[in-house]
């Protein structure tokens, strides 16, 4: 069995749905998932504008599915690749905890400190109201910072470590921002695995 623990917290915040299950899978099955992908995923590093100017997305990513459908965000479309078996294998034990089914993973490749994932929502179209979101951490642990869009003292972080997830559902795409900062402090590799529901 690959389920590490059932262990979970569910966050009471106002306006949204957050669950974090820290050992989703064992810390050995973890290194075996985060190696493999690392190895055989097509990962892609796309560009992006800010501001009129125009750089390289500070992070790699890739994009499977079990359709064509393309995803947008950021002025950046992806089309899929299929799903791999490894990826199903993934995507079913989360569609079980999560109690959903999901169309599309997109994973972020964090090579370093110096990649990040500025303040943004899941909220593009493509995803419908109010979507559930689960991702996977594999790697090297990041902290994720979240914040209420109206309600400034809801700013909140977690450190997200190799073999957790995090569930996000409710109206938290409607009402708020998350990110994975950059850090100065010397950290290795991480993969995040983001599931969710194109419509």
């Amino acid at each position: 069995m690959d389920l590490f623990s059932s262990q979970k917290t569910v966050f009471n915040l106002p306006q949204a749905e957050l669950i974090y299950i820290p050992h989703f899978y064992t810390p050995q099955k973890a290194h075996d998932l985060f190696v493999s992908l690392l190895e055989n995923c097509t990962w892609q590093q796309d560009t992006i504008t800010i501001f009129g100017k125009t750089h390289l997305q500070p992070r790699l990513t890739a994009l499977y599915a079990n359709n064509t459908k393309s995803y947008s965000y950021s002025n950046i479309i992806m089309q899929p690749q299929p799903f791999t078996d490894k990826l199903l294998h993934i995507k079913t034990a989360i569609e079980n905890e999560a109690n959903t089914n999901f169309t599309t993973v997109l994973l972020n490749r964090y090579r370093h400190g110096n990649d990040s994932n500025g303040w943004h929502a899941d909220n593009e179209k493509e995803l419908g109201k109010n979507p559930i979101i689960a991702s996977l951490s594999l790697g090297a642990s990041r902290y994720f910072h979240y914040k209420h869009r109206t309600i400034k003292t809801e700013r909140h972080k977690l450190l997200l470590e190799s073999g957790s997830l995090l569930i996000m559902a409710g109206e938290m795409q409607q009402f708020w921002l998350h990110q994975i900062p950059k850090t100065k402090k010397n950290v290795g590799e991480r993969i995040n695995l983001t599931f969710r529901k194109i419509v």
